[in-house]
């Protein structure tokens, strides 16, 4: 079997996978999403975002179902032991350096596609924040061998944005679903316990127990202290800033909802108008005079002479 490792020669390999994605892209927005946007009517702001939550499904649902078949085949999720044992895990088999090569690829791609998009500046920061976020642990994940460790947080990462941005879709389509962000919701709390979780148990115990602790960078080995103190650092400041934006965001949700609430409890009700008509015995007074039943006054009688 043949085993791959980094080099310099991946950088020609990214930039040719930037330019195949830039063109999967283009087909999955021609071809599907511009046909559902035209349907549903959107407007500009919605019709921006439906395209963009509906590329991120495309990517994350394959990235999944590609992940999933990675870390069956290569038996990780069988041999946990195997995310940190025999560290450093400097060759990779074929489908696993290709997993990462694409990765790194999509995550460059998006950014020319804030150009080619015409994102709005308000949206830019937000997605730079967002893209960087990928390719910092991508990339630090495979030039620091810690590729095992780095499929499986993905895997759990990418179902969580899989669920997100299915969300987003089905709100497009009707507003009033809202189901799928309630089970989004429940899943990305857990999701960060099951990161933080892994990796302390991989980097923080297992690492510190295998035997060479060293730093040498030729063989591809970072494993000591200050290493693990940075890796680990990266990783839970990410998860909290994550679950910082994720709390700021349900609390402006229920404070919309709630003040949406509130103002319809105090629309006052319509009063009934009395009736300004009164019936009497042989017609109605109406300002003081009487009246027919027909509405008409009462022909007054004319006396007659003697």
């Amino acid at each position: 079997m043949v085993y791959y490792h980094y080099g310099l020669k991946d950088l020609v390999t990214i930039l040719f996978y930037i330019f195949i994605t830039i063109i999967l892209h283009a087909v999955v927005q021609e071809y599907i999403l511009d046909k559902i946007s035209k349907r549903l009517h959107l407007s500009k702001v919605k019709h921006n975002k439906f395209n963009e939550s509906g590329q991120l499904v495309v990517f994350h649902l394959s990235s999944v179902i590609w992940c999933f078949y990675v870390v069956v085949t290569e038996g990780y999720l069988t041999n946990p032991r195997s995310l940190w044992e025999d560290y450093p895990h400097v060759y990779l088999s074929f489908q696993v350096k290709f997993f990462y090569l694409c990765q790194m690829a999509y995550w460059l791609h998006a950014l020319p596609e804030l150009y080619f998009q015409k994102v709005r500046k308000e949206e830019i920061p937000r997605q730079l924040q967002y893209i960087c976020l990928y390719l910092v642990h991508i990339a630090g994940a495979y030039l620091l061998n810690l590729s095992r460790l780095g499929l499986i947080l993905l895997l759990l990462q990418y179902s969580t944005e899989f669920l997100f941005y299915m969300a987003r879709l089905f709100y497009f389509a009707d507003e009033n679903n809202e189901k799928l962000f309630n089970a989004w919701a429940a899943v990305f709390g857990v999701t960060r316990l099951f990161i933080l979780t892994l990796a302390v148990l991989a980097i923080g115990f297992g690492l510190a127990r295998t035997e060479n602790q060293a730093f040498e960078p030729e063989k591809g080995n970072f494993n000591t202290l200050l290493c693990r103190l940075c890796m680990l650092l990266l990783v839970c400041a990410a998860q909290a800033w994550l679950m910082w934006r994720f709390i700021h965001s349900q609390l402006r949700h229920w404070r919309e909802y709630w003040n949406e609430q509130n103002a319809k409890r105090r629309v006052p009700a319509v009063p009934r108008l009395p009736a300004r008509l009164t019936k009497r015995e042989s017609g109605y007074h109406e300002n003081g005079v009487v009246k027919a039943e027909n509405g008409t006054s009462p022909r007054t009688k004319k006396l007659k002479s003697p």
